[in-house]
C-alpha cells in the first residue's frame, strides 16, 4: 500500500478511512493539497491492496482547534507529536476552508509574519517515514509530463503546481548547503517554470504572472551565486588543486573560493528563510487556483487557450528553433558574447522542447533531446569556465584571500578548458542541425 502512495487512518472515535497522500503522476496538482479521502471502511474490512494484516506505524497525539475567521474562512489548528515506536516528531499544521480567494489572502498574509508554507507532504506520510526512519517521499520531482489531452490552460496549471513542488522539496537542502544538488535542482525548477511561463504567454499573460515572473527571477539571481562556486570547486578548482597539490598559493585559493561559497549560502538561506520566497510560494498557489489571466488577459489569449495542446506547442517550439537556428551552422568562431547568448538561445530551446516533447511519440523526442543536450553540455562545460574567470578574479584583489598568481593560473585553466569546450560544441551543434525536430513530423 505504501508503494502505491497509499495508507489508512483509524480516528479514536468513526471509521477507519483509506487516505491517498500522494498525487497521481499525470493529475494536476495543487502545493499545499491534503491527502485525500478514498473510502471508508467497514468494521474489521482490509482494504483490497492489502493481502496481510495491518500494522499501526505512527499515532498522533494532540488537539485540534477550530476558529472562524474573517470572509467566511474557517481554520483549523493541528497542533501536536506524531509517535512511532522508534522516534516522534512535533506536528503544527493549519488547514484553512471558505471561498478560494480569501483562503489564499489569508495564507498570503500570514506568511509575511510567520514562516507558513504549504507542506513539503502529507501527515500520514510524514508518520511513514517517521516509523520507517526514512526521509517522507516527494510528491513531485524533476520535469512534469504533459499529456496531449489536456487543455492549455490545464497544462499551465499543471506546470505551475508540479514545478512549486519541486522548488518546496528542494528548499531545506538548498538551505542546508551541504548537498549541491538542492540549489542546482531549485535553479532548474525555476528556470522550468519561467520557461513555460512566457512559452504560454500567447495564451495567458497578465500583470499577474509578469508580478510572479520577476519574482522568479530574483530568487534564481540568489541561487546563482551558490551554484557558481559549487560549480568551480567541484570542477575546474578540483582539476586544479588535484594538479598542483603542494602548491600553498592554489591551497590558499581554495580556501578563498571556500569562503565565498559560504556567504553565497549565508544568503540564501536568508533568502529562503524569509517572506519573500513565502510570498512566491504563495503566489503560484494562486495563480494555479484563481488563473487571473483570465480578467487580466484579452479575447485572443482566450482563443488560444482553446486550441489543442500540440498544436499550440508546436507554434511555441517552432519560434524558439528558429530563432536559435538563424545564425548558421558556423558558430566556432563567434566572439564569445555571440557565442554566450547563443548559448542562453539554446537553454530556452531546451527547457521548452523538454516540457512539450511528451505530446509527440517517445523516440522523436528523445533523439531531439539527446541532441540538445549534448549542444547544451559543450555550452555549459564552455560557460562554467567563463563564469570560473569572472569568480577567481576578485581573489586576487587586496583582501581577496588568494595570491594573483593562484588566480592567474585559474583563469590561464578556464580559458584552456573554454577552447576545448568551444571545439566540442561546433561538432554537437552540427550534429543538432543536421536532424528532424520531432514537432514538424507528421
Amino acid at each position: 500500500m505504501a508503494e502505491q502512495g497509499l495508507t489508512v487512518e483509524q480516528a479514536q472515535r468513526g471509521a477507519r478511512r483509506l487516505l491517498a497522500v500522494l498525487p497521481a503522476d499525470d493529475a494536476p496538482w495543487c502545493p499545499g493539497t491534503a491527502e485525500t479521502k478514498l473510502r471508508d471502511l467497514a468494521p474489521g474490512e482490509s482494504p483490497e491492496e492489502s493481502e496481510t494484516p495491518l500494522v499501526a506505524l505512527a499515532a498522533f497525539e494532540g488537539r485540534r482547534t477550530t476558529l472562524p475567521l474573517a470572509e467566511g474562512v474557517e481554520a483549523v489548528l493541528l497542533q501536536g507529536r506524531l509517535r512511532a515506536v522508534a522516534d516522534e516528531a512535533p506536528v503544527l499544521r493549519l488547514r484553512l476552508t471558505g471561498p478560494p480567494a480569501a483562503v489564499l489572502a489569508t495564507f498570503a498574509a500570514l506568511a509575511r509574519e510567520a514562516p507558513a508554507l504549504p507542506p513539503r507532504c502529507a501527515l500520514p506520510e510524514m508518520a511513514r517515514a517517521l516509523a520507517r526512519q526514512e526521509s517522507p517521499r516527494p510528491r513531485r520531482l524533476g520535469a512534469p509530463q504533459l499529456d496531449p489531452d489536456l487543455g492549455v490552460e490545464e497544462a499551465l496549471c499543471l506546470l505551475i503546481g508540479h514545478l512549486t513542488e519541486v522548488l518546496l522539496w528542494h528548499a531545506p537542502i538548498a538551505a542546508a548547503g551541504t548537498d549541491p544538488v538542492g540549489v542546482h535542482q531549485m535553479r532548474v525548477a525555476i528556470r522550468r517554470l519561467r520557461s513555460a511561463l512566457r512559452a504560454f504567454r500567447p495564451a495567458a499573460d497578465g500583470p499577474s504572472l509578469r508580478r510572479f515572473d520577476s519574482a522568479a527571477r530574483d530568487l534564481a539571481n540568489v541561487l546563482g551565486p551558490a551554484r557558481d562556486w559549487d560549480v568551480f570547486l567541484a570542477g575546474l578548482g578540483a582539476e586544479i588543486a588535484a594538479a598542483l597539490p603542494e602548491e600553498p598559493r592554489i591551497a590558499a585559493l581554495m580556501r578563498a573560493a571556500a569562503q565565498r561559497r559560504e556567504a553565497a549560502y549565508a544568503a540564501l538561506r536568508e533568502t529562503l528563510a524569509g517572506p519573500g520566497f513565502r510570498a512566491l510560494v504563495w503566489e503560484a498557489v494562486a495563480l494555479r487556483e484563481l488563473r487571473p489571466w483570465r480578467a487580466e488577459g484579452d479575447a485572443d489569449a482566450s482563443e488560444r487557450r482553446d486550441r489543442d495542446l500540440p498544436d499550440f506547442a508546436a507554434g511555441v517550439i517552432e519560434k524558439r528553433w528558429r530563432k536559435l537556428t538563424e545564425i548558421g551552422p558556423e558558430i566556432g568562431d563567434l566572439p564569445d558574447d555571440e557565442f554566450h547568448a547563443l548559448r542562453l538561445e539554446g537553454k530556452r530551446v531546451r527547457y521548452v522542447a523538454e516540457l512539450f516533447a511528451p505530446l509527440w511519440a517517445k523516440k522523436r523526442g528523445k533523439r531531439f533531446l539527446a541532441r540538445l543536450a549534448e549542444v547544451q553540455e559543450a555550452f555549459g562545460l564552455a560557460n562554467d569556465a567563463a563564469v570560473a574567470r569572472a569568480l577567481v578574479a576578485p581573489l586576487g584583489a587586496k583582501g581577496g584571500g588568494a595570491s594573483p598568481w593562484a588566480v592567474g593560473v585559474a583563469e590561464g585553466w578556464a580559458l584552456a578548458r573554454a577552447r576545448r569546450a568551444r571545439s566540442r560544441a561546433t561538432g554537437a551543434w552540427e550534429e543538432l542541425l543536421a536532424g528532424e525536430p520531432f514537432w514538424s513530423q507528421g
